[in-house]
């Protein structure tokens, strides 16, 4: 086996500029202009020896496992993980160890994870907006270490097992000859560092659990199943992590007199037959306080009266919907003698009493008419 060191003519400790300057006074000197025949297999070998010493990656291999972990049986010239696609990077992380010693230990400040909360409101919330106290229990930053997870006056150690790099590696042979392993450290699971003294009030975690509240900003015209996300207000980290981000679920309690579709509200307003006939005015209760609803003569049951710009604000447009009054005509159930002999006039007066063949203007009394001039 090839050492590439002596090829060289320099120590392992070699820096990069060394081993180039190594490798260009060898290489003048055993070039075939300059040395003349016989010296072909050293002229190669001082080129394949530079090719990996100059090249970082390749370098941390063969040191590793020697020259059987650069070429791997696939020729002098060695390969790159590069050269194979995602089969290299599969061979850099799995065998050599590649990924695990470029990325380096792992931070133990992670994001906090985001919250989903519900929150009830009325119509009038939604119909104008409001700002409500939300009571929710999350994760905060601890105060008394600010995240850091040790005790006061304390500091992560080096672990003294990986020696800060938060991985072990471990060298095995295998059909592709030497090859190095690489898996988290199982002391500081891959920190690089150990929490010696950690927090009392957090329990070396960074971060505890409270009871609190948080203002919502409900925005007119929302939607029940509609979603506020507050960024940055979910769970605050593991040791001083960023915070996740809150999401608000809007439901929307039922309104016994309004119900709402889309920006517009609807409701019934309930008349007497004779001012449904003869037209009046009536209160209305509504979301901006008591209106006047005119009812006009000869008003049906079902008939509609709009009050524009009475319903709920537009979401992120200027306006409101309108309310929808819809008018129904109470038939009266309960008449003493003087009010059925007054109904009982009316109705002879219109021909609606049932017993005026003079008056009845249905088809059957049209056709018997015809017959009888007949």
């Amino acid at each position: 086996m090839s050492d590439y060191y002596e090829i060289l003519g320099v120590s392992r400790q070699a820096t990069t500029d060394e081993i180039r300057r190594a490798y260009k006074k060898k290489a003048r000197k055993l070039h075939p202009d300059v040395a003349g025949p016989g010296h072909e297999d050293e002229f190669k070998a001082v080129n394949a020896a530079y090719e990996v010493l100059a090249d970082s990656d390749k370098r941390q291999m063969y040191d590793l496992g020697g020259e059987d972990a650069v070429t791997g049986g696939f020729g002098a010239g060695g390969f790159s993980a590069s050269d194979l696609g995602g089969f290299g990077d599969f061979l850099q992380q799995a065998f050599f160890g590649g990924g695990a010693a470029s990325r380096g230990p792992a931070s133990r400040a992670r994001r906090g994870q985001d919250s989903l909360v519900a929150l009830e409101v009325d119509l009038v919330d939604v119909a104008f907006g409001a700002t409500k106290t939300l009571p929710i229990d999350t994760y905060v930053t601890c105060e008394t270490c600010g995240g850091s997870c040790c005790a006061e006056g304390t500091r992560p150690v080096t672990c003294s097992e990986c020696n800060g790099q938060g991985s072990i590696q471990r060298m095995q042979r295998s059909f592709l000859g030497n090859v190095v392993t690489s898996s988290p450290c199982p002391r500081c699971q891959g920190f690089g560092t150990v929490i010696a003294s950690p927090c009392r009030e957090c329990d070396g975690e960074g971060r505890k659990r409270v009871h609190t509240t948080i203002d919502v900003n409900v925005p007119a015209g929302v939607s029940a199943g509609t979603r506020i996300r507050m960024s940055g207000r979910g769970e605050a980290g593991p040791a001083g992590g960023p915070n996740g981000d809150l999401y608000v679920e809007i439901h929307e309690t039922r309104d016994e007199a309004l119900s709402r579709t889309g920006d517009d509200l609807y409701t019934e307003l309930r008349v007497p037959m004779t001012a449904a006939a003869l037209g009046a005015s009536f209160p209305l209760s509504t979301l901006d306080g008591e209106r006047t609803v005119s009812v006009k003569p000869g008003t049906q049951s079902g008939d509609e009266v709009v009050l524009s710009g009475l319903g709920v604000g537009r979401l992120r447009r200027s306006g409101r919907g309108d309310l929808h009054v819809q008018i129904v005509v109470e038939t009266p159930t309960k008449l003493d003698d003087r009010q059925r002999q007054l109904l009982t006039e009316l109705a002879a007066l219109r021909g609606e009493d049932g017993h005026s063949p003079a008056k009845d203007e249905s088809l059957f009394g049209k056709l018997k008419g015809k017959s009888r001039r007949r």
